[in-house]
């Protein structure tokens, strides 16, 4: 059992299970942790794009942990302030969807998983990177480029705080019937056109479907879910592929493992990009793995069950 003494507890204020009872869930969670040994100091997040720098400076100041509470998104802040350290990122779930929580099976509350914190194993991981034009990022659960991205682009924030990830489903269907921009992806050798790439390294996509049934935080590889379609009526078919497991073997649709891939504008500009569920810019981009890049804290049941598997 590892107790640990100097910790940090990243969090953002506005994620969507803090915004009504933020004060009585902290207090819980820091309570349970101090219960069993930690000494955790806690850092709020002051708007987008600070946790990074507060990752920074925590580990500047010799932490031995830092915990990120929040959705997804905060997540992937604290991610990019922390890549290449070896300091230990655990996963405190407080977010709209928590997609890496369900992921690794930690749970969907924070104060629930901080009883279980001693028991999580350090495990060196991958990252995605992704590089446009304007900047460079590092990504821990998925890349998604063009239907799903224009849906995170569009998405009402006064919408998604209120309904959480009934927001997103509202903001798929209202693309039916709609075009679709194409673009060009390029991996392995081998150009393909289609309106909707994923690049994952996670199973599970938006807390509750499954796109990339191969894809692991433990490999070097992306798993590339191409879907082809200039219009959003065969989106349809695809949905019921996932939900089926059937989406492998559909027409219109491609699996490929790699750890490089280049996409880039083919009918239209502006085709949007989102990393781990927040809006990343538009095209051209380069996506890649970047191999042992950050020490993640994961329960022993998920890592046993997923080293097997590799």
């Amino acid at each position: 059992m590892v107790n640990y003494q100097n910790a940090f507890l990243i969090y953002n204020p506005f994620a969507g299970k803090l915004i009504r009872n933020r004060d009585q869930l902290l207090r819980r969670t820091t309570d349970t942790l101090a219960a069993r040994g930690h000494r955790v100091t806690v850092v709020p997040t002051t708007g987008p794009r600070t946790a990074a720098a507060l990752a920074r400076e925590c580990i500047e100041n010799s932490a031995d942990l830092i915990l990120a509470a929040g959705g997804d998104g905060t997540i992937n802040e604290v991610v990019n302030g922390m890549v290449h350290s070896k300091v230990p990122l655990g996963i405190l779930p407080a977010g709209t969807a928590n997609v890496l929580a369900v992921e690794m099976g930690v749970g969907k509350r924070m104060d629930r998983a901080a009883e279980f914190l001693e028991n999580w194993i350090p495990r060196r991981i991958a990252l995605g990177h992704l590089q446009n034009q304007f900047e460079e990022r590092h990504f821990i659960l998925m890349a998604g480029i063009g239907l799903d991205a224009m849906i995170v682009y569009n998405i009402d924030a006064t919408l998604k705080a209120s309904l959480g990830k009934a927001a997103y489903w509202i903001g798929g269907f209202s693309q039916f019937g709609r075009p679709l921009p194409e673009f060009d992806v390029t991996s392995n050798g081998h150009k393909s056109r289609c309106s909707f790439a994923l690049a994952s390294r996670v199973r599970n996509y938006g807390g509750d479907l499954f796109i990339a049934r191969n894809a692991s935080l433990f490999s070097d590889h992306f798993e590339l879910v191409l879907f082809e379609g200039a219009n959003s009526l065969p989106y349809v078919k695809y949905l019921v592929g996932v939900i089926a497991n059937r989406l492998a073997k559909m027409k219109g649709v491609s699996v490929i493992r790699t750890q490089s891939v280049e996409l880039e504008c083919a009918s239209a500009p502006g085709v949007y990009v989102q990393i781990d569920g927040e809006y990343a810019g538009r095209l051209p981009v380069r996506l890649s793995v970047v191999p042992q890049s950050l020490t993640l804290l994961v329960p022993r049941p998920f890592l046993e069950k997923h080293i097997e598997a590799i």
